[in-house]
């Protein structure tokens, strides 16, 4: 899939001091790739930029699990905090100089404070699943929905982890289904890519 149209907002979106893109798509749809691939881009071309992950900031395991809530649930609603996000990122990310979130550690589960300074002429990406939900989207300069099927993506999966199907089908295909009926992510991106995303 070319890109040229998000190189193009880009260029524009560069012309103001600070320009917010959001990466948005369901698991392994290629979102990580495509980051990777701008921040190349970005970088041959002279531009600083900032990159936060949301799954950086998802919130500790006895929070998310074991609620109970039904699993979908607990993933779509309660794997991140939205409205500290809110508060913490995605209203300041526009003007403010310095950031502190909350940065999750698998290892040990447990948190730490990142600060993140942000020059005052940047593009900021921010990537993430369930990234238009209504508490973010607003928030957001220009988005690109990965659009990738459920098949492929779940191929993508690490064969241990596509074991597991009933955690697929329990938490997070019924999330991802809920996000498509109710938020309808393709709809309100600004580029929709629906084919594998080649070299910016």
């Amino acid at each position: 899939m070319d890109i040229k149209p998000l190189k193009q907002a880009l260029k524009q979106g560069l012309q103001n001091d600070r320009f917010i893109l959001g990466i948005d798509g369901l698991s392994r749809s290629g979102k990580t790739t495509l980051v990777n691939r701008l921040k190349q881009w970005l970088q041959a071309e002279g531009h600083p930029a900032i990159i936060f992950h949301l799954d950086d900031y998802i919130e500790d395991r006895n929070k998310r699990y074991n609620t109970g809530n039904e699993e979908w649930y607990e993933y779509y609603s309660l794997q991140w905090d939205a409205e500290h996000l809110k508060q913490e990122l995605f209203s300041k990310v526009h003007t403010g100089k310095e950031l502190t979130l909350r940065f999750y550690v698998e290892q040990n589960d447990s948190h730490f404070l990142k600060n993140t300074t942000i020059p005052r002429k940047c593009l900021i990406i921010i990537e993430g699943v369930f990234l238009q939900r209504p508490e973010w989207r607003n928030y957001l300069d220009y988005i690109v929905y990965l659009d990738c099927p459920r098949e492929t993506r779940f191929k993508r999966e690490k064969e241990a982890t596509r074991q597991k199907v009933d955690k697929f089908e329990n938490r997070y295909w019924k999330a991802e289904d809920h996000y498509l009926e109710t938020v309808r992510p393709l709809e309100g991106a600004d580029l929709v890519v629906s084919q594998p995303v080649q070299p910016v």
